[in-house]
């Protein structure tokens, strides 16, 4: 058996459908293949705005959903044309479940509302991929990782019981490739549930997770992301238009660029596949039959720089009243405070008068970190920055890269560099 999983951009128009199609019915003919697949395009963005607009502006509902509804009546419509009504019928179906929903109240736990709303996405994309190719003859079978990847009630980032999780995906796999005669089941990324069948999600770009989840559950012999780039490059093309392909990365080096944020593996993804060995290819769904990158237990060789942006920072500076010193009490009321507003911190620095710490601007949560801090500390803060990360750096790269920039904050080691600049 092996796990697919194909992202957003992969699936935003019928031309990508169609391409998933293609690569399907190249493969799936002689292999068992789980496929995991996320929300169509900017959809988990626009779900966003309807969870806000129920919370704080119910009369944009209407037009929100509808523009939901037609970006996939859309892709139905150029799939099937007059023949499609049987998939959207089945959309209509989930709608109803989500306009139920927004016609009532929301709760006081507005990252429970979160999980329960923006679940929808994965559940519509892969319901309409699923219908789809059964009418076009892929034989396939839709399942509910909301059933089978159970996790706590941390809304926005569940925590996997692994044990639970890996005897109910195991078995239901199991079941519906022997009992269902199909080689192809399909389901989401990104989306999970409680005991209670609550949905929970685990994490902003978490559909990679889930497909190491699926693998690590039934042993997957590999697992293939496919991007919109030709593999794992060594830097973002939008920044670095010469970015090179990596072939061959080592499981610790890919968890290091995915730790510093990569954004072609989500962070959690690769521990549970090191931890059975099972290697990750990243491959260009335009182009399947190219090689693509391959992460497994290889041996790092002749490594070169790689750069990973990260745009929209803040950087916080916390002083104490009283122009004391940051002491190890100071840090642990700071991280408490930290972690109690749920905020990733993507670098940290700690001085004799100061801790600081550059984090992605969520406006809502950061504001509201700001003012917890404020009772006890002064606080200082920059917004519209830039996270810099440069893994084998050399002295040349680095002063390329900073050139006519101010860096606020510099941190180096043997292999990596993270700079704190002005966007």
């Amino acid at each position: 058996m092996k796990v697919y999983k194909f992202g957003g951009a992969s699936v935003k128009n019928a031309e990508g459908v169609r391409n998933v199609e293609k690569i399907l019915r190249q493969f799936a003919e002689k292999e068992q293949i789980v496929v995991i697949i996320s929300a169509i395009g900017k959809t988990t963005n626009l779900l966003e705005k309807i969870l806000d607009a129920f919370y704080y502006d119910k009369k944009q509902l209407p037009s929100m959903v509808g523009t939901l509804r037609e970006n996939h009546y859309t892709i139905v419509r150029e799939l099937m044309g007059d023949e499609g009504q049987r998939i959207i019928d089945k959309l209509d179906a989930i709608f109803k479940q989500l306009d139920d929903i927004l016609a009532g109240e929301h709760s006081e736990n507005f990252d429970f509302d979160y999980d329960r709303i923006v679940s929808f996405g994965e559940i519509l994309s892969t319901k309409l991929i699923s219908t789809y190719l059964n009418m076009v003859r892929v034989k396939n079978e839709w399942a509910d990782a909301r059933s089978l990847i159970r996790t706590d009630h941390n809304y926005r980032e569940g925590k996997v019981d692994w044990e639970i999780s890996s005897h109910l995906i195991r078995n239901k796999i199991v079941e519906l490739f022997e009992k269902r005669n199909t080689n192809i089941i399909i389901s989401q990324g990104f989306i999970a549930g409680t005991e209670e069948m609550l949905s929970t999600t685990l994490g902003r770009e978490g559909s990679d997770y889930s497909a190491a989840i699926f693998a690590y559950s039934i042993d997957a012999k590999s697992v293939t992301i496919w991007k919109d780039v030709p593999g794992l490059l060594n830097a973002d093309p939008k920044f670095f238009p010469e970015a090179a392909k990596l072939e061959q990365i080592p499981y610790e080096e890919a968890i290091e660029l995915a730790y510093y944020g990569a954004s072609v593996i989500h962070p959690k993804t690769l521990k549970p596949l090191q931890n059975k060995q099972i290697p990750l290819y990243v491959k260009p769904f335009l182009h399947p039959e190219e090689s693509g990158s391959k992460i497994s237990a290889s041996q790092m060789e002749n490594p070169i720089p790689c750069y990973i942006f990260k745009t929209n920072q803040v950087l916080i500076s916390i002083y104490p009243r009283d122009f004391s010193f940051i002491a190890v009490e100071n840090l642990d009321e700071i991280f408490s405070i930290v972690s109690r507003n749920k905020i990733n911190i993507n670098l940290m620095q700690n001085s004799a008068l100061s801790f600081s710490i550059c984090c992605d601007n969520n406006a809502r949560k950061i504001e509201k970190l700001i003012e917890d801090l404020t009772v006890k500390y002064r606080v200082k803060y920059n917004f519209n920055i830039r996270l810099i990360t440069i893994r084998h750096y050399t002295d040349e790269v680095v002063e390329q890269m900073i050139k006519d920039k101010e860096v606020m904050v510099e941190q180096r080691s043997r292999t990596t560099i993270q700079l704190v600049v002005g966007e």
